[in-house]
């Protein structure tokens, strides 16, 4: 017996939407999951049709923000069965961030009924054309109505679903910047709270502004030591089968995506290394011709092509012509999300018939 609470809507939107041209995270799936914590515990766990909260206007999240998300994304197999990538590492991912942040932590099993419940109810939400996929947003919010520093009481849990496209429609040209800062070592860089990206906002537009995406972080003591991309992780394909990511030193967001392919790499015999990558290191193996192309790695970005990266007066250029790489992991990772091809990773969950939805 399910212990979430399901309501299901009267009149489903789903006829409003062409789910053949879906932009990303703009569309929304009927249902949504909820839940409360009062005294001590979470409780009241239950999908219902989407709609809005009302909040009051002392809402601690406003002020002292507390929150943090997730993202994962569910696709379906020829069959038409949902599948989800990952969800448990998700699940983990969310709590971790949950005790950084002074929240209390979730119920893994709950959390992880509750992704296979909304994908199995919403299920014709899926679109199914290339890069597409529904993408859940879990994410958690304090609730007490109180203007003093200090952890809430209370919070609410809620999951949203929306159909979508592809993040990136094309190669990035990133900017290394080394003067602004997206997190230091013991702050909260390793948690995937609203803050991060808040703060990640303006320079990121001055990157843009230039004609850049994305910025390409670099530490914030020595502004030297190369951290992550603002949407996702960065890797480095050098000479000889050698793929290089930075360590995850707790400034950097341990990617879902990025620590799948650390793992399909390394099963295919490539020396995959997780360490400390400088600016300098990477011109000067791009300039001796030993870097071949480099990639961002995310839930909604999967796997990306670099074009560029400049780095004061250095551009460095990627030829196309050698992302061979990236574009075969991003197409198994694609293949195994729609159960295209064998999982021997045991990534993908497939979510079998729910009775208690219908």
């Amino acid at each position: 017996m399910s212990k979430i609470h399901i309501t299901t809507t009267e009149h489903s939107r789903i006829a409003e939407i062409d789910l053949e041209n879906l932009g990303f995270g703009r569309t929304f799936s009927d249902h949504m999951f909820v839940a409360d914590y009062k005294d001590g515990e979470w409780h009241d766990f239950r999908i219902e049709p989407v709609h809005n909260f009302s909040v009051h206007p002392a809402n601690m999240t406003f002020h002292y923000g507390q929150a943090i998300f997730e993202g994962l994304k569910g696709s379906k197999n020829a069959a038409g069965e949902p599948l989800l990538f990952r969800p448990e590492e998700n699940v983990k991912r969310l709590n971790h961030s949950a005790r950084r942040m002074c929240m209390p932590e979730f119920p893994e099993d709950i959390m992880l009924e509750a992704l296979k419940l909304l994908i199995y109810l919403d299920r014709d939400w899926i679109p199914t054309f290339e890069g597409s996929a529904m993408y859940f947003r879990p994410f958690m919010i304090a609730t007490d109505e109180y203007l003093g520093v200090m952890p809430s009481k209370t919070y609410k849990m809620v999951i949203i679903a929306s159909p979508s496209g592809a993040y990136y429609a094309k190669p990035v040209n990133l900017f290394a910047d080394d003067f602004y800062v997206r997190a230091a070592i013991g702050g909260t860089g390793e948690a995937k709270c609203a803050g991060n990206y808040a703060g990640s906002l303006y320079p990121s537009q001055l990157a843009k502004s230039k004609g850049f995406d994305q910025i390409l972080w670099l530490d914030s003591v020595y502004h030297k030591y190369v951290q992550e991309v603002g949407t996702m992780n960065i890797f480095f394909l050098f000479e000889g089968n050698v793929l290089a990511t930075p360590v995850t030193d707790g400034a950097i967001l341990k990617g879902i995506t990025r620590d799948s392919i650390i793992h399909i790499m390394r099963e295919k015999g490539y020396d995959v290394q997780e360490r400390l990558l400088t600016i300098d290191e990477i011109i000067s193996e791009y300039e001796k011709g030993n870097l071949i192309e480099a990639f961002g790695a995310g839930t909604a970005a999967v796997v990306t092509h670099v074009q560029s990266i400049t780095y004061r007066d250095k551009v460095m250029n990627f030829d196309e012509s050698h992302w061979t790489l990236s574009k075969s992991i991003k197409q198994l990772i694609n293949d195994l999300r729609s159960g295209k091809t064998a999982d021997p990773y045991n990534f993908v969950l497939k979510v079998e018939e729910m009775a208690e939805v219908l």
